[in-house]
């Protein structure tokens, strides 16, 4: 019998769907210079657009709001930092300032909350090449929710919770970059009208 099989395996499954939680989160943070929060995150699509044109559309945080649903606004304090409001559960917002730790032109974003948020978080936006598929888009997020786990689970219930929103937001934003607009099921009221006539 070979050694080889006596050894664990490791476990090379995406960060965020690691079964090995705390060894992911380390994981994630050994990259970030100020990793803020324990839950962990990660979303990835894949944007029939340039790396270039993806990267650069991101870094303009006031682009943001077009696709992220629950953020309101973001303020550009400098070069590398922001501030942010975003909407929560039962109709209230939550706010911090964000710096940029790392920023490698046209491949990485990575920040980290100021001290003082309201939702503590910390993460990383990575743009690869995807050949003739365009770029593959990966976003990693450590936050910690308030209230904590009852916090949690009210974001779930209002569908505010941000792996929810990573999903969505990434689903607009392939669809905004490929098409130029965003798809919605919703009816304008306009278009209520209409087909009431």
């Amino acid at each position: 019998m070979s050694d080889a099989l006596d050894q664990p395996r490791a476990d090379d499954a995406p960060l965020s769907t690691s079964k090995h939680e705390r060894a992911a989160v380390d994981a994630a943070t050994a990259g970030l210079i100020e990793p803020r929060g324990d839950t962990l995150i990660g979303r990835t699509v894949t944007v029939n657009r340039p790396r270039a044109e993806l990267f650069a559309y991101w870094r303009d945080f006031t682009n943001l709001a077009r696709f992220m649903d629950n953020v309101e606004r973001i303020d550009i304090l400098s070069p590398t930092r922001s501030h942010w409001v975003v909407k929560a559960p039962g109709g209230k917002t939550v706010e911090w300032d964000a710096t940029i730790t790392e920023e490698v032109d046209g491949t990485l974003l990575a920040w980290a909350s100021d001290d003082g948020a309201d939702v503590p978080n910390s993460g990383r936006v990575e743009f690869t090449d995807a050949g003739a598929r365009g770029t593959i888009i990966t976003a990693t997020i450590l936050y910690d929710p308030p209230m904590g786990a009852i916090g949690k689970l009210v974001a779930k219930m209002f569908q505010r919770e941000p792996a929810i929103q990573a999903r969505r937001d990434l689903r607009r934003f392939k669809q905004l970059m490929e098409t130029g607009e965003i798809a919605t099921s919703a009816w304008t009221r306009k278009q209520l009208e209409e087909e009431k006539t």
